[in-house]
């Protein structure tokens, strides 16, 4: 065995063999495709007393852990876009809110079945309530899914989800004021205090807002070196009145950036600080899994699967039966489903507030970090494989649709009722759209089918036959008018056809071949080597868009001459 004990003579030397094993951890959970945040608790556990006893100098790991979750909280308030609750209206409130509050009075109920105490019953219930916004907008996001309808309405249900946390923080905050007064009377009047001082900092943060947040991040903009310093310095400033004031960094950390939400240049202070902050919040895993003792997960091992089951399970059934009564169709609300098969890091957070509270002990964080860890685990191949798991599952799906889903499909059977085209499009990209002008103007009636809902508005104005719909999917292209239509064209974007999701153009063709289309049929790759194989499955031409265009391009130059 090595000898480990040079590296507690010197901070640096810990930090340093830290980030070592997380770097060589972190490349194992590549392999598996595991999101970062498996293999950084599992960092903690193996440098923490229960493994290889690493760490000694744990204030420097916490410090760094509050500010990497304050920041964390920042980047989330600078992304709570509340016009895209707005925009999804009824949808994101009933999904996000009915979820919430089944998963949590469910939970509650397991819980006590479990012999969980009435206290750690509640604070357990609610950290399941909580999905992983990060996980899930990063695998959408890998997945090329975000713009589609069902990753839409997982974002809309994840923004009422963060406003959850924002108030079930704001109460755990109460209760710590309340907690460290000496009577009755003395816990009110701070905990009335917190709500007067909360107010009093959302009142200047709405007049920072109003009034000088544009001019002052403008001029900030200026050097972004000088940008990131400002941003990180006003979210740790609001995170530290927050906590002066009695209701936490977390929320001031969250305030500072809502106040900066509005300035145009939010998207650039996230992509420059988004590592930033996944190198901080690194270490706030790592002393999680640095905090539990495995001896005592052993005894959670039962109910640990049994919440993650009902997480797996019970979350995605919850928003698939609230989607279906609101007129969705069964694969949209499955695939939106999907996204809420795991709980956050903001349930490990909210966990560990209620344990520096003495709300709960060690035994009931081990049991929600157990829980994060399998349906993180688990919830990352669902969703990744999600248009397979779909397929599979689709036969026993139809319960969760209604007879007529009326906000997919009603819209779409006015537009195409009556209606005749020559040429249906799927994916109205750069390439897609270029295509259909020139077809446009060739005078050929054209229908366009694209997923991103904001698209098809906008090309509805621009005088476009336009409507929802993904190639990839057999019902919807079952709806299709079909009737005289002399070619069916797929122009969808090469970065949307990624390793996880089945190609919408080998779909497209086993669909078209199934409901007996006598047209033809084209689509476009950018890959030379996969010509001949599309053309094998059907495709009467097969369109390379990049090689199309240097042959023209060679051709005129040598008209030219």
């Amino acid at each position: 065995m090595f000898d480990l004990s040079f590296i507690h003579t010197v901070p640096f030397y810990e930090i340093t063999a830290l980030l070592v094993l997380a770097a060589i951890t972190g490349s194992l959970s590549l392999l598996l495709r595991q999101p970062l945040i498996v293999s950084l608790i599992a960092v903690g556990v193996l440098a923490g007393p229960s493994a290889l006893d690493i760490v000694q100098s744990h204030e420097y790991i916490e410090l760094m852990a509050e500010l990497g979750i304050a920041l964390l909280l920042f980047l989330v308030g600078l992304k709570l876009d509340i016009s895209l609750v707005r925009s999804l209206g009824l949808v994101a409130l009933a999904t996000g809110l009915g979820q919430v509050l089944f998963t949590s009075v469910t939970g509650f109920f397991i819980a006590q079945a479990l012999g969980l105490d009435v206290r750690t019953s509640i604070y357990v219930a609610v950290a399941l309530t909580f999905s992983s916004t990060i996980i899930i907008v990063k695998l959408l996001s890998d997945k090329k899914e975000v713009d589609s309808l069902h990753g839409r309405v997982a974002l809309g249900f994840l923004i009422v989800q963060d406003l959850v946390v924002v108030i079930a923080m704001m109460t755990l905050s109460a209760f710590a004021v309340s907690s460290q007064s000496t009577g009755e009377y003395d816990g009110l009047l701070q905990v009335g205090s917190v709500i007067v001082y909360g107010g009093l900092m959302l009142l200047l943060v709405s007049i920072f807002v109003r009034f000088l947040a544009n001019p002052i991040v403008n001029r900030f903009a200026r050097s972004p070196e000088l940008l990131v310093t400002f941003a990180l310095g006003w979210a740790a400033l609001l995170a530290s009145a927050g906590d002066f004031f009695g209701f936490s960094k977390e929320l001031g950390g969250l305030l500072a950036g809502v106040s900066l939400a509005s300035t145009p240049f939010r998207e650039s202070i996230v992509s420059r600080m988004s590592s930033l902050r996944d190198f901080l919040l690194l270490f706030f895993f790592i002393s999680l899994g640095m905090n539990l003792d495995l001896s005592l997960l052993g005894s959670q091992v039962g109910p640990a699967i049994i919440f993650s089951l009902f997480v797996l399970i019970g979350n995605p059934l919850i928003v698939m039966i609230i989607m279906g009564v609101l007129g969705y169709r069964k694969r949209t609300s499955f695939l939106a489903g999907l996204t809420v098969a795991q709980i956050s890091e903001f349930s490990l957070i909210f966990m560990a507030m209620g344990m520096d509270l003495g709300h709960v002990d060690p035994e009931a964080m081990g049991l929600v970090t157990l829980v994060g860890l399998l349906t993180i685990a688990i919830s990352v191949y669902m969703i990744t494989y999600s248009h397979t798991l779909y397929r599979f599952l689709e036969p026993l799906l139809g319960v969760f649709e209604k007879k007529i889903p009326s906000r997919e499909i009603e819209a779409n059977s006015e537009q195409l009722e009556n209606a005749r085209y020559d040429i249906i499009l799927f994916g109205m990209g750069r390439y897609g759209s270029a295509v259909a002008h020139y077809l446009k103007q060739d005078g050929y009636r054209i229908l366009a089918v694209d997923f991103n809902p904001d698209e098809i508005r906008q090309l509805n104005k621009r005088g476009y036959d336009a409507i929802y719909g993904d190639a990839s999917d057999q019902e919807f292209l079952a709806t299709l008018p079909l009737q005289g239509v002399q070619w069916v064209v797929s122009a969808v974007s090469q970065h949307e056809l990624g390793l996880s999701r089945e190609d919408p153009r080998m779909v497209l063709i086993d669909a078209l071949k199934h409901t007996g289309f006598t047209g033809r049929i084209a689509v476009s790759t950018q890959r030379i080597q996969e010509k001949e194989r599309l053309k094998a499955k059907g495709a009467d031409i097969v369109f390379l868009p990049f090689y199309d265009a240097a042959e023209l391009a060679a051709k005129r130059i040598k008209e030219i001459g």
